[in-house]
């Protein structure tokens, strides 16, 4: 029989031709669908039967959002952990995709792994790098080996070598690489590549319908520990918070962004992407997290969060470093607990109101209009404060 190789597998257009090419290789394919939440199941069903069409030898699905909120999206939440101050790791499942393709791997018996990443991306270092660290497994790329041999337009060679097969693409693939998990959507090609505006049907999750401008709406979101624990007073799992919050939050345009940032390779990367429910979490933790943590809390959670955002951005997420500073998260996040309300109108979330029983109430412990001390007592604050600056000053004026 021929070898086995196991295909992450999602019924875009680079691992569709990834199946094709394999095959023609020589390849017995088994695809495998990791669901992080971007499909329905008629979806599902219909990457099923293209799989098979395409000529895989196995195709497995596998439905892992719980997964991936419970190893990534919560800590994305607790961290308000975007990378650059802004990319949400929109892309963070591609560890939890590595690790139930590890698991068939051993199923199957092969060692052999592939992917349909680029030469020029973030993911292929993601895959890579996460293989490498969870075992001695053989990868391989045929959209980055590909690269290699063609010049010019690489998906539109795709699209050739597909439709010269019998394999229609359909219009949106054809413009643009687009991909979805309960994180939201990340869209990129075409015009996005070119730093140009990119076109309305690009988008999934942010369409507002006839450009209508909606009612403002108000929305309750529970916290504990740091993680959303209830919407607008009804307990739920986190998970269905945020896919709630994608479809309530995403018909008002919010969560659309198009970020130019610095890839793990060196070079600039621009995407467009939505990520309405997200966007709404981490402002209304944020707002949380502001008013019932110290201040030296504050401050250092910056650090922290940068850090982590980092390692899992760059494909580091199975370094040990990572674990470090979840377990650090956990314990800075145990007294993030109580409601912020939501304000949403049209592209726009803001926190307006917070409740818990965590933040300051004396007097003299928050910003107002009052106080316990005296002036005199604050002018000597003033003074002492500010000593280190204003004689480094005094001395370099001589």
């Amino acid at each position: 029989m021929d070898k086995k190789v196991i295909l992450a597998f999602s019924g875009g257009l680079d691992t569709s031709f990834c199946v094709v090419k394999l095959k023609e290789q020589g390849y017995s394919v088994v695809t495998v669908l990791v669901d992080t939440g971007g499909f329905d199941k008629n979806k599902v069903k219909e990457i099923e039967r293209k799989a098979y069409r395409l000529g895989a030898y196995k195709h497995y699905t596998i439905y892992s959002d719980t997964d991936i909120y419970n190893n990534v999206i919560g800590y994305l939440i607790k961290a308000n952990g975007l990378y650059q101050g802004i990319y949400p790791q929109m892309c963070a499942d591609r560890y939890v995709i590595v690790e139930k393709c590890i698991n068939i791997t051993k199923k199957e018996k092969t060692n052999l792994i592939a992917h349909g990443c680029t030469a020029m991306g973030n993911d292929q270092i993601r895959f890579d790098v996460s293989i490498r660290a969870l075992g001695d497994y053989e990868i391989i790329a045929p959209i980055r080996d590909l690269q290699s041999k063609v010049k010019g337009n690489i998906r539109q060679y795709e699209i050739e070598y597909l439709n010269k097969r019998g394999f229609s693409i359909p219009k949106a693939h054809k413009r643009y690489s687009i991909n979805q998990n309960v994180l939201g959507v990340t869209i990129s090609g075409s015009e996005i590549d070119r730093c140009e505006e990119p076109d309305e049907e690009a988008f999934v999750l942010t369409k507002v319908a006839g450009n209508r401008i909606r009612k403002q709406k108000y929305i309750k979101v529970s916290f504990r520990g740091g993680l959303p624990v209830a919407l607008n007073g009804k307990k739920a799992m986190g998970i269905d918070i945020l896919r709630s919050l994608n479809r309530e939050v995403g018909k008002y345009g919010c969560g659309r962004f198009i970020y130019t940032g610095d890839c793990i390779i060196g070079i600039k990367g621009r995407i467009a992407f939505e990520c309405p429910g997200l966007y709404a979490l981490i402002t209304a933790h944020r707002a949380l997290e502001e008013a019932v943590l110290s201040p030296q809390q504050n401050q250092f959670k910056d650090i922290i969060s940068k850090k982590w955002a980092q390692l899992v951005y760059s494909g580091l997420y199975f370094d040990p470093l990572r674990e470090d500073i979840e377990r650090f998260i956990d314990n800075h996040q145990r007294y993030v607990t109580g409601e912020v309300t939501l304000k949403v109108t049209q592209a726009n979330i803001i926190p307006v109101s917070y409740s818990s029983n965590y933040i300051p109430k004396e007097r003299e412990t928050v910003y107002a209009q009052s106080s316990s001390w005296s002036p005199d007592e604050a002018n000597g604050f003033g003074k002492l404060f500010g000593i280190g600056t204003v004689l480094a000053n005094v001395v370099r004026k001589k």
